[in-house]
This record gives structure tokens, sequence and C-alpha cells, in this order.
């Protein structure tokens, strides 16, 4: 059978500022009304005899990936945890093993959550033809058939024919000069390195252990210790941990003497940077691609990214990518959008937080809004979905103020339960075990206003929590 395998650990910092750590870009629409990551299931779910797709993701981002799997009515193969980033070579072991726990023959069709491909039917032919060569036993990766001389990808050279479709790899080759691609592109003998793979999943781990046993042995006793959780599935986080931190290229498929090449041409882009984006979305007659409230005069070849809360006007401007947000604006000439990660670093080393978390942040349970902030204070707008609770909690350096606007919920603070209703408040002093429950079938929707001398996220002591996280 075919286990479609979906990696979704990646940042996406390269978007910023619509892309956080939180929030990465997989899981954002960029392009029409599914994210990323849903188009790669749904994708997936429609190739021939293909099984619920397995996602392996981190810790952080499990309850967005029920969520998105839930809205577009899809189900799991399962949800694989990653405890700490590891690359894509120990994820993709753990997914392997998950396959062989149920299909000893399955061949796996390993695809990143967070690349566009527009041509299907192509993709489906390349699929098609890899299938045959990973029941025999290949490490088959899919090569892109280049357009022009991208010096941002890695290249495959193809060797001798395995088939009509197919070749044997002759080499990989990393990242060229301008001058090197073209010698690339004109040879005919190179493709891009898509970072998408075929095998039978015995066959990958047989590889992993004759050329990194120390990672073969570290992801089988990470997953020999895992444990269901709700929809999820834990790994044991210290045995994972000792897991070299590579990719699938650098510890197998260089190394291998079976790996091979289906060439294809499908309309991939890994969409690593906005001018990326731009190269693969609708433009008007001027070249732009425009979101949201935008207004332009004599502005050419531009991205413009407007949030839902203000308009932006441009006027004289060619090549330029603006991407608002409600607590962050880019504006970067379009050759320069790869320097997006030295803003990244930079928020990092003061430590801020907006490469971190949007001012909107989902939650297993709804949503909160940070729509103030002081020295001492901060306010959110809160929504609760139907049937959902926070956790049982408390805070050690701050008090909060809870005041609904919209709905009834039921509060727990200390050894109190009652209800509060629309334009009704109660205050949580610091210290008090405290909580909030949507008991009814509309969301609630609450300001709460915090006060204290710490307001992170992580003055949280949890003592019961629905979605395992105590």
């Amino acid at each position: 059978m075919l286990h479609p395998i979906i990696l979704s650990g990646g940042s996406g910092s390269r978007l910023w500022p619509l892309s956080r750590q939180n929030q990465p870009k997989q899981f954002l629409a960029l392009l029409g009304d599914h994210s990323l990551y849903q188009e790669t299931v749904l994708r997936a779910g429609r190739l021939p005899g293909a099984q619920p797709p397995i996602t392996v993701c981190s810790e952080d981002h499990r309850f967005m990936v029920g969520e998105q799997l839930q809205a577009i009515g899809q189900a799991s193969g399962g949800i694989l945890l990653e405890p700490m980033a590891r690359n894509t070579a120990p994820a993709i072991a753990l997914a392997a093993l998950h396959v062989l726990s149920s299909d000893p023959d399955g061949i796996m069709l390993v695809m990143p959550a967070d690349h566009l491909i527009q041509d299907e039917v192509s993709f489906r032919s390349a699929v098609d033809a890899a299938q045959p060569l990973a029941g025999e036993g290949w490490l088959v990766t899919f090569g892109i058939k280049p357009d022009a001389p991208e010096t941002g990808y890695g290249y495959i050279k193809a060797g001798h024919a395995l088939g009509a479709d197919a070749f044997a790899v002759h080499s990989f080759v990393e990242k060229p000069s301008l001058e090197v691609a073209e010698q690339y592109l004109q040879s005919g003998d190179y493709a891009w390195n898509s970072g998408m793979f075929a095998f039978r999943a015995d066959r990958y781990l047989e590889e992993l252990k004759r050329l990194q046993s120390e990672m073969e042995q570290a992801v089988r006793k990470a997953y020999a210790d895992s444990k269901n959780d709700l929809d999820f599935i834990r790994v044991g986080a210290d045995a994972f941990a000792k897991a070299p931190d590579d990719s699938i290229d650098y510890a197998v498929m260089e190394k291998t003497e079976h790996a091979a090449v289906v060439p294809v041409s499908c309309g991939w882009s890994d969409i690593g940077s906005w001018s990326s984006l731009w190269a693969v979305a609708e433009r008007d007659g001027d070249g732009n691609h425009h979101e949201g409230d935008v207004v332009t005069v004599d502005t050419r070849g531009c991205l413009v990214r407007a949030s839902d809360r203000r308009m932006i006007a441009t006027i004289g401007v060619e090549d330029l990518v603006i991407v608002d947000t409600a607590d962050a604006t880019l504006v970067a000439r379009k050759d320069r959008v790869q320097d997006v990660k030295k803003i990244v670093d930079q928020l990092k080393a003061a430590g801020r937080q907006e490469h971190l978390f949007h001012r909107k942040v989902y939650r297993p349970w709804g949503n909160y809004d940070s729509i103030d902030m002081g020295e001492r204070f901060q306010v959110k707008r809160i929504e609760v979905k139907p049937g959902a609770a926070l956790s049982l909690q408390k805070h050690h350096k701050r008090a909060e103020h809870w005041i609904v606007v919209k709905g009834v919920a039921e509060v727990t603070c200390d050894d109190k339960v009652f209800e509060l209703r629309e334009n009704e408040s109660t205050y949580l002093p610091i210290g008090s075990v405290h909580r909030l429950r949507n008991l009814g079938t509309e969301p609630v929707q609450l300001i709460e206003v915090q006060s204290g001398s710490y307001l992170g996220e992580d003055d949280i002591v949890r003592f019961e929590d629905v979605y395992g996280r105590v």
C-alpha cells in the first residue's frame, strides 16, 4: 500500500512576518482557501490506493494539524510528535516504523507539508513511475526538471536509465554558482532536488541502519517508547534526543548505492521566499499580486499583502514586497527577500516575540488577541469554542480580570464555581486556581485584563487539562 508521509516540522522564517514559529507557512492559506498543509493532504488523498496520511510534526503544532485535517474532512494515518527538531532523516525513520507496525511491505511517499504542485496530473504520473522502483528496493527521489539556472536549490545528476521515466542517481550536488547552474541547465542531465521521496519503509530503515546506525537505534528506541495521547503519538523524548540532527540527503541518499531519480515537471515550488510566492501567484497586467485591501498607482512587479485591519496604498514603486500584519510590516526589494531571516535573527537576539507569535494566537480551545499592553498590564480579547475549556491553572506573578462580552462562561476560582454572563466580570487574584469553560453551543468572548510584575505565557502552572498540556 502507498502511505503518504507529510513532514511538517519547518518554521518558515523566510515568509516572516506572516509565518511565525507558532504558525509557520505550511498552516497558512497563501494561495487559495486551503493551507499548504491541507493542499498536500488533499493531493495525497487523490492518489490511487493512498492510505490516510501520516504526519510528523512538532508538539507545538499538534492541535493545528488535527484541526486542519478535521476542517477538510480527512482521516489521519497517525500524527507523530517530534519532542525536538532532528531534521528529516530521523523524522522519516519514525514514519517508517509506524508504517511497518501495520504494513510490512508498505511504500512511503514522503512530501514536505509546505510545497506547491500546480500540475497534479504530472505529479501522479511521476508517483506511478516511482512505485515499481520502490517496490524493487530503490530509494527514489523526485527531481524537478529545471526551467531556469536556479542557485537556491541543490541538484541531482542522473546516471544510467532504469526505465523510460527513471534513472539511477549519479550524484547529488550542492547549490551551485550562477555560471555552474547555467551549465547544468544546458546539459539536461540535472534536476532540482525537490525533497520528495518514495521507498519501502523497510528498505529505508535497512539503509539507515547500515549508514547511520546510531540514528536508527535512537529512533527505534524512541518509537518503542511512544505513547498515545488523544489523536497523537508521543515518541520517547530521551531516546529521540540522541538521534543525530541530519537530513535524509546527508544521512542516506548521498551515500546509498540504491538511489534513483524520477524527473518531473509539475509546477513545483517550495515557496521558499516572498519572491517565489510572487512568481507562482496570479498577477495583474502590471505584474502585481495583491491580497486584501490594496490600492495602487503606477506600481509594477510588486507583491502587496494587506492585513484585515487596514488598507495599503502604493504610488510609483516597483519590485517591492510589502506584507502587513497586526503587529509587524515588512517592506523589502524583491531581490533581497532572502535576507528576511536576518530580521528574524535580530528579533531573537533582542528577546522579542514577533518571530514566535502573531498578535492573535490560536489554542486548542480557541484563540486570544493581545490588543494592548504596557509595563505592568496586558489586555487580551479571548474566544473559547463551544464545549471547550481552558486548563485548571494558576499564575505566580499576575492577577486577571475577566469581562464576558458574549455568551455564558462557567468560571472556577479556587473553591467557587459560578456562571458569568454578558456584561458581568470577575477578579482572579495572584495565585488563585482558576479555569473557564464554555458549556454552551456558541463561542464565548471575553476581555481579559492582566496586571502584575511579569506577564509572559510561561507563568502558567497547569493542574488539569483536557488537551494533555499538564
